[in-house]
């Protein structure tokens, strides 16, 4: 048999390289395609690859550029189950090369999606997929859609300036979060494999003159659709309503079906229907902003254009966790003057995006009332949400919300007096024996148990111990009114507490090891993330605190959006 070398990749089953032959294909590699945002929506009739303002059009046509060597760093065992990928072809060089871009697949139509958005509270106009090319459109098993799309895959018409590659530093974060953020129960696009390119990146990494080459890399990502707020923004900005309504129609009739009147059909939606969902957006946003809060995620550039429409967390960038428990914290340097995407400010920018959601939609609607109303229920959603949050995280679910609601405020107020680590703080908290203390017990004897919680333990005195001492008599006073045993509340709070989150420097550590060429802690993460409810006896170094050499590193408390 010989090889078909004028097409893009080998297309056949070759049992030996012929002469001349780049890529011996494997033939169960393939997917059922099924390409809803390019048959639903217009495209860019341009065909040119150079940056350039593209109107009228949702997606361009372009194909990754091939790169040196690539290589498979790291997978995903989980989505390569969800998309139907037999795991011995995880291991071919045709995956390394499907993934990183190098060689196209029958049935996949390589696109890069149009859209604008507002960065840092201003409108930045047209945005885009500028390092991010999505592969096709995959229809799984039982009857999912999900996209696949590879980032740092090589320029497209929306790279402006830049060369629409991805760093190796910044790949490896993307990957690790995607995965421990599902498996925390956390909406996200997720994340089938991490490959390296062998070819070399410039980057400034804290934008400050000092450009250097770094290994380049791909990560590929996989959601249910892309749509993010800036998608209906850039058409609706430009006067383009029958792009808008195209964009609208698309993503209720296919992401929201259940929204959808059965007489409908073929009719154009009405605005019923279209506020009825713009209240699923603002529910589900909501309700991620919660999801957020709860495991001490922060996003760090919640821009319109980085807001996914399904209510995913989505475009991991200069992101952080909330070690010590800090409301103004923000990993973004950036941000770092104004704290505009700070932690304790997520939930009010979630609503700020709604906002210009709202105004996107508006020339469909016609009305201002049913969309104010929409905005005015985020509140209520988000409060609720949250309350009850933060009463499970304290085991107080079944204990009565006014008592429950008051003691989490307070404790709120109180973390931030020292460094107080969030993660392990919840955790220890879980484990808090209330049925055994002395009858009148002082206030090092009730903190006891919660100092490995602290960085600087010695500073647990005065008035930050006595109201800290003061808050657990009041906790474990309304705890033992609850009604649980001490099984029974510890089991409850450690399903909703995690023992182990993707520390900053848990990542720089992987980042690091990667870039000499060792993936086994990648591998290592990735298998702990999996379980970050459980225990896990023999990892617990792996939900330790923050050590000092972190504290003020590049990559573990400070990012750029390079990162």
């Amino acid at each position: 048999m010989t090889c078909c070398t004028q097409l893009t990749g080998c297309r056949h089953t070759c049992t030996e390289r012929p002469e001349g032959c780049e890529t011996v294909a494997i033939a169960e590699l393939t997917f059922d395609y099924d390409h809803w945002f390019l048959d639903d929506l217009p495209g860019d009739q341009d065909a040119r690859v150079h940056p350039r303002q593209v109107t009228g059009a949702a997606y361009s046509l372009v194909e990754p550029t091939r790169t040196d060597s690539p290589t498979l760093a790291a997978h995903s065992a989980e989505v390569a189950a969800l998309l139907g990928i037999k795991p011995g072809l995880v291991d071919t060089d045709q995956f390394a090369k499907v993934f990183s871009g190098n060689e196209i697949l029958p049935g996949m139509a390589p696109f890069a999606a149009n859209y604008g958005g507002h960065q840092f509270g201003h409108w930045a106009g047209q945005l885009g997929d500028g390092r991010a090319i999505a592969l096709g459109e995959v229809k799984l098993a039982d009857g999912g859609h999900q996209t696949l799309q590879l980032k740092g895959a090589g320029p497209t018409p929306y790279s402006r300036s830049a060369d629409g590659r991805a760093v190796l530093r910044s790949s490896v974060r993307e990957f690790l979060c995607s995965e421990a953020m599902h498996h925390l129960g956390v909406p996200t696009t997720r994340a089938l494999s991490l490959a390296l390119t062998g070819d070399k990146v410039m980057r400034d990494v804290m934008y400050d003159g000092h450009p250097a080459p770094e290994a380049g890399a791909v990560v590929c990502r996989v959601a249910p659709s892309f749509v993010r707020f800036g998608s209906f923004e850039l058409p609706a900005s430009r006067g383009e309503e029958n792009l808008l309504r195209a964009f609208v129609e698309h993503t209720i009739r296919r992401l929201f079906p259940y929204l959808v009147p059965t007489a409908s059909a073929g009719k154009p939606l009405t605005s019923d229907v279209l506020v009825a969902w713009l209240q699923e957006v603002a529910d589900l946003t909501a309700d991620l902003m919660v999801d957020w809060m709860r495991v001490g995620f922060v996003h760090g550039v919640m821009n319109t254009d980085n807001l996914s429409i399904l209510g995913l967390t989505i475009d991991y960038g200069p992101y952080g966790w909330l070690e010590n428990y800090d409301p103004d914290w923000t990993p973004n340097t950036t941000d770092a003057q104004g704290r505009r995407y700070r932690y304790g400010n997520q939930p009010e920018v979630g609503l700020w995006n709604l906002v210009r959601l709202a105004n996107a939609l508006y020339p469909l609607i016609g009305e201002a009332a049913p969309l104010e109303r929409v905005l005015d229920s985020y509140a209520s959603r988000y409060a609720n949400g949250w309350n009850g949050a933060l009463r499970a995280k304290l085991g107080l679910s079944s204990a009565k919300a006014s008592d429950a609601d008051v003691i989490g405020s307070e404790l709120l107020a109180l973390l931030p007096r020292i460094e107080t680590d969030m993660t392990i703080f919840f955790r220890l908290l879980g484990d808090l024996d209330l049925s055994k203390t002395a009858s009148n017990p002082t206030n090092e004897e009730l903190v006891a148990p919660l100092l490995p919680a602290y960085y600087l333990p010695e500073e647990l005195a005065g008035d930050v111990l006595a109201a800290t001492a003061s808050w657990v008599r009041s906790y474990r006073a309304i705890s033992g009114n609850a009604g649980q045993s001490g099984a029974e509340r510890q089991q409850a709070m450690h399903a909703v507490n995690p023992k182990y989150v993707l520390r900053n420097y848990l990542a720089q550590m992987a980042i690091d090891e990667a870039e000499t060429g060792e993936f086994g802690l990648i591998d290592d993460l990735l298998d702990i993330l999996r379980k970050p409810f459980d225990e896990q006896p023999d990892k617990h170094e792996f939900g330790a605190k923050r050590p000092d050499w972190a504290r003020d590193r590049v990559g573990c408390s400070m990012l750029s959006c390079s990162s």
